[in-house]
């Protein structure tokens, strides 16, 4: 059986599915579609469907020329018709992988794609979860549900039916690293297993890594982003630090970067965004509390990165009482809403807890980010929300105060510096600035 689906693989004359066409799986349906392979994706947003059936995109890193050229050529069709799984001899699984209120991971959307998929299950498929999750989930998880659906007609999972994890190496906004250049990790539940899977990103990445099973490539994902996590959190304790010792913190960091062994330049910033960094160490950290383990270091990274936004809004009041006012009553610009440069993705951006802690101590507060034209508070589905006003560097006198939360391209800190009568910096956008450096010096101050 691998052998045949390995054949329609090589021969591009499989059917390629993907359940969630997000910000990882739709980038991954076209680079399938781009490669030859006709590609169902499956939503359950009728919106995205429908835009993407018009030849729309409404994610920044696919063109909507992209998505079009593969709709009209037939390769690319999004569908809201979860039976049609049956049509598909390859399924990566690109689902939602939130925390829920108690930190605890929330696997709701992945036991949900794999009840999809046992109900149209059939022999001959490979099926690879691309979701990021807590080591252990496809073997203690999808495998047992597929398995249940495969024994009465007597077939298993590793010989009628392929299962692998693959994490998902997405990065919105790189320009320099896609789908086609980042390796891709296999871990697939039995050698033949990892086989089908390896010969189906082959096909759409230059390289493609092997590991041992599914809970070890899970691990990989969770490493990746404990890594930079634990390393945010202690370069935003240098700043900390460096703030009490008077130094510049963006100063020490760029000369310890001169050193070409033995150091990577992490920076401070208003607090972790995006899905995967403030999210998947606490999968990790969760796991190991089953197995009665503490993870110090990762508990201890959340623990200073969390309060960041707490730390921002407190520099805004103290910025403020520089010019003998209170926070209460100002008018607070905040510049930039997505969780990172030039980008859509606002989720989880330390944007909307420095929004709401200024709101909170009275703050009278505008955003601006041509990126997210409206933020919700209190969640995505909070009852609050804002809308991004237009530029206008001159209206920028209008404003106490201006905090730099995300530092797209687009903004020109020179006008910045020029028009606002107070700075809060919180990625040195303005150590980019040209104006005369008395006018930072009296003007800005840094994370």
């Amino acid at each position: 059986m691998s052998n045949d689906l390995i054949n329609r693989i090589s021969a591009r004359k499989a059917k390629v599915g993907v359940i969630g066409l997000g910000y990882v799986g739709l980038p991954l349906a076209t680079a399938f579609g781009d490669a030859g392979y006709q590609v169902l994706g499956f939503e359950v947003d009728g919106a995205k469907v429908d835009a993407l059936m018009a030849g729309e995109s409404y994610i920044s890193d696919v063109p909507a020329s992209e998505v079009d050229d593969l709709v009209k050529a037939k390769r690319f069709e999004a569908t809201l018709d979860f039976t049609r799984l049956g049509e598909c001899d390859a399924i990566s699984v690109c689902v939602p992988t939130p925390l829920r209120k108690t930190r605890d991971p929330d696997i709701s959307y992945i036991v949900e794609a794999t009840r999809q998929i046992r109900e149209h299950l059939r022999p001959g498929q490979v099926i690879v979860l691309e979701s990021t999750t807590y080591p252990g989930t496809t073997i203690e998880v999808v495998a047992p549900a597929l398995e249940e659906a495969l024994a009465p007609k007597g077939m298993k999972v590793g010989r009628d039916v392929h299962l692998a994890f693959s994490p998902e190496r997405i990065d919105p906004g790189n320009p320099v690293y896609n789908v086609k250049n980042t390796p891709k990790i296999i871990g697939g539940v039995t050698p033949a297993c990892g086989e089908a899977a390896k010969t189906l990103y082959n096909a759409i990445v230059d390289k493609v890594i092997t590991v041992s099973s599914p809970t070890a490539a899970e691990m990989v994902k969770l490493l990746e982003n404990t890594f930079r996590a634990v390393n945010i959190g202690l370069v935003n304790e240098v700043a900390i630090i460096a703030d009490k010792l008077g130094l510049d913190v963006w100063e020490i960091i760029d000369a310890a970067a001169s050193k070409p062994f033995g150091f990577m330049p992490f920076y401070p910033g208003p607090g972790l965004g995006g899905h995967c960094i403030p999210i998947d160490p606490h999968y990790l950290s969760w796991k190991l509390k089953t197995l009665n383990y503490r993870t110090r270091f990762i508990e201890l990274a959340d623990d200073i990165n969390s309060a960041m936004p707490e730390y921002v809004v407190d520099r805004v009041g103290m910025a403020l009482n520089l010019d003998a006012k209170p926070l209460r009553g100002s008018r607070v610009m905040v510049l930039g809403a997505a969780y990172k440069r030039d980008i859509t993705d606002w989720r989880e951006s330390p944007a909307i807890p420095v929004i709401e802690g200024l709101l909170k101590r009275g703050a009278e507060v505008d955003y601006q980010d041509d990126f997210v034209p409206e933020i919700a508070l209190g969640g995505h589905g909070g009852q609050m929300r804002l809308r991004s006003v237009p530029l206008d560097y001159d209206a920028l006198a209008g404003y106490d105060c201006a905090v730099i939360v995300t530092d797209h391209r687009y903004f020109d800190a020179d006008e910045i510096v020029r028009h606002c009568p107070r700075v809060v910096d919180t990625r040195n956008l303005t150590g980019r600035s040209t104006v005369d450096p008395a006018l930072i010096t009296e003007k800005v101050v840094k994370l």
